[in-house]
């Protein structure tokens, strides 16, 4: 199961060149770049792991995709994407986030499904690596 989650995630794999082209035009907007990694991609989970911290002073992709490949050669089984923050006053939010790494097997997850009182359904995603010992923390 391929995860979809972020811009370009029904696409297939982004070559390093694709991810420079796309980094490029983040930071020709003015949006900061930061790189985050988890082994939880949970949909819940929104919060990953911040590599380093966000380079709101960088101004060439080169420097981001240096980043990039330091964070996937610490963490190559974990998902890395690579985030783009609009801080223009009044926006301040994500403009771009896309991910530039996957582990080799992606689990999926399990839709639960209980019925309660009065037949209402009541749905919720738990991860297949969170069945397995020392899988996911949430």
């Amino acid at each position: 199961m391929k995860l979809t989650q972020g811009t370009f995630s029904f696409l297939p794999e982004l070559t390093d060149a694709e991810i420079a082209t796309q980094i490029d035009y983040a930071l020709n907007q003015g949006w900061a770049c930061s790189v985050e990694f988890t082994d939880d991609p949970h949909p819940r989970n929104s919060y990953w792991e911040m590599w380093g911290l966000p380079m709101f002073d960088l101004r060439d992709a080169a420097g981001v995709l240096l980043e990039v490949n330091a964070c996937r050669k610490t963490y190559p089984h974990h998902y890395i994407k690579v985030n783009a923050f609009d801080s223009t006053r009044g926006f301040e939010t994500m403009r771009m986030s896309f991910i530039v790494n996957r582990p080799p097997t992606e689990p999926g997850f399990n839709l639960d499904r209980q019925q309660g009182p009065g037949r209402v359904q009541r749905y919720s995603l738990r991860a297949y690596a969170a069945d397995k010992p020392g899988g996911s923390r949430y």
